[in-house]
């Protein structure tokens, strides 16, 4: 563990211009570590289906060994670290993208369920070594996390498998949640500056610059693909002043998440960001005292309000020239309040079927705007409470399927939300749990003591943690909380 902290350590540091033989090496390891991680994945599917003499489980695992002993003559050791969100494979972090998502995840939460955080694997691991080291590891899901390790190497040793050495998992990755944190505020501040840009050009006759939407959209994929938690943490911002513009960027960063469980391609997910980043173009055509209006509408005041989908597709079409805004954006901007049995507004004249994009953003636009504090809202709903509505109000209109889905990335209780504990601490939900089977019991942080005395930051902690009895969780979720009733603000912990 000491060597693999200190390689961490030392990459944290800015690093020197590497040679080519460096860059060569890097290339290497993220291209056979992949590699390696997906055989990984397919064997431990194999392992848990077939008994160990099955031709499908000797394959897999076969394609496991051979992988790593090409790794091993090449770089003369392998070793696997999970840390928090990361893998890294040699200290080189590798890239979480769409199509390992699903590999990437499974992984890291077998490896926290068994109390693991770090496997070094000895030259001569054999295909019998993996079957019974991936069936072990899988097992390992009782009791106290650091008990688990240690059963798990008792278990080896005792039917003499030695190719693995073990160790728990480490805090080392605190520098790189506080740099990806860095990012995500970078990324954030730039996208609601361009659409605030965006916007008030619009509004004031003037043609907006296209490719500036389109580096932001970029930013918030590439963001997302890399590290989600920090980018969606900071849509609890919601700036009261600022609503017009953090909410689109909000809808972005929600849809495009979506959009990503969803299994859409990178250039799909640029596209939908685009669309979502825009669909409320529409209303900078509306007047500003009817937008922000406190009491309750006229029939010509809503009826303005009604107007800005169709506005907002003409706006987009009048933006049309040597750098196009994708078409989808026109009609998200025109169907974004069209439910799924096509009423809502506006009203349309020809029969039509909605866009997949529309009934994303339709979702994502939704959560964020009944979550915000308005004008007209002073006193928003509490996440929870938003998802529940989305979900048994058949009025909502929305798509039950993205719904769920939407309900799966951000958890029973989504990010920004406080929460009191049954050990009377309080705190605010900061990432959906990464098991699959345990989205009532997120990683929140803490941010009370048990009398109720805060503290900033707080620490982080995981609520699918087993207690130090081995029986139940350590903390567990009594009920959800009013950050004002507290005089709480959420989005402070997310800075």
């Amino acid at each position: 563990m000491t060597t693999a902290q200190s390689r961490t350590t030392q990459r944290a540091t800015p690093p020197a211009p590497q040679s080519v033989s460096e860059r060569e090496t890097d290339a290497f390891v993220r291209k056979v570590g992949r590699d390696f991680l997906l055989a990984i994945y397919g064997a431990l599917r194999t392992v848990k289906l077939y008994p160990p003499d099955n031709p499908v489980v000797q394959k897999t695992v076969d394609e496991v060994v051979r992988i790593s002993r090409e790794f091993q003559r090449r770089e003369h050791e392998l070793e696997l670290r999970v840390s928090g969100e990361f893998i890294f494979i040699n200290s080189t972090r590798l890239r979480l993208d769409l199509d390992n998502y699903a590999s990437f995840s499974r992984i890291i939460g077998v490896f926290k369920e068994a109390g693991v955080g770090l496997v070094r694997v000895r030259d001569g691991s054999t295909t019998r070594d993996w079957v019974i080291f991936l069936n072990l590891l899988q097992a390992a899901n009782v009791g106290e996390p650091e008990g688990r390790l240690f059963a798990l190497g008792e278990k080896l040793a005792s039917v003499r498998v030695g190719a693995f050495d073990l160790g728990p998992p480490s805090n080392v990755d605190e520098e790189l949640r506080q740099k990806a944190k860095e990012a995500a505020k970078r990324t954030y501040a730039q996208s609601v500056s361009v659409t605030k840009d965006v916007i008030n050009s619009v509004r004031l006759g003037k043609s907006p610059s296209i490719k500036k939407i389109k580096r932001v959209v970029q930013g918030i994929v590439d963001q997302i693909l890399n590290e989600e938690t920090s980018l969606i943490g900071l849509t609890t911002l919601r700036d009261y002043d600022e609503y017009t513009f953090t909410h689109s960027v909000n809808v972005c960063i929600f849809a495009v998440a979506l959009g990503r469980k969803l299994g859409l391609t990178r250039l799909q997910l640029y596209d939908l960001g685009v669309c979502a980043l825009m669909h409320d173009i529409g209303k900078s055509r509306v007047p500003i005292e009817v937008l922000n209006k406190p009491t309750g509408l006229t029939e010509d005041e809503w009826r303005a309000i009604c107007s800005h989908p169709w506005l907002g597709a003409l706006a987009l079409f009048q933006m049309r020239g040597p750098n196009d805004v994708p078409y989808r954006a026109m009609i998200v901007a025109f169907e974004h309040h069209k439910k799924t049995d096509l009423s809502g507004y506006p009203k349309h004249v020809r029969p039509r079927t909605l866009s997949i994009y529309s009934k994303v953003v339709a979702v994502a636009d939704a959560f964020d705007a009944a979550t915000s504090r308005r004008t007209y809202q002073t006193t928003p709903l509490s996440p929870a409470d938003v998802l529940k509505e989305m979900r048994v109000n058949p009025r909502r209109g929305m798509d039950q399927v993205l719904v769920k889905a939407f309900m799966s990335l951000v958890g029973h209780y989504p990010v920004g939300t406080l929460v009191v504990l049954d050990t009377f601490e309080m705190a605010i939900v900061h990432a959906a749990s990464p098991l699959q089977d345990a989205a009532a019991r997120p990683i929140v942080r803490i941010i009370s003591d048990e009398r109720g005395n805060l503290l900033y930051p707080g620490f982080l902690a995981d609520l699918s943690e087993a207690s130090t009895s081995g029986t139940g969780f350590a903390r567990s979720i009594i009920k959800v909380a009013d950050p004002d009733r507290y005089a709480i603000r959420v989005a402070d912990y997310f800075v």
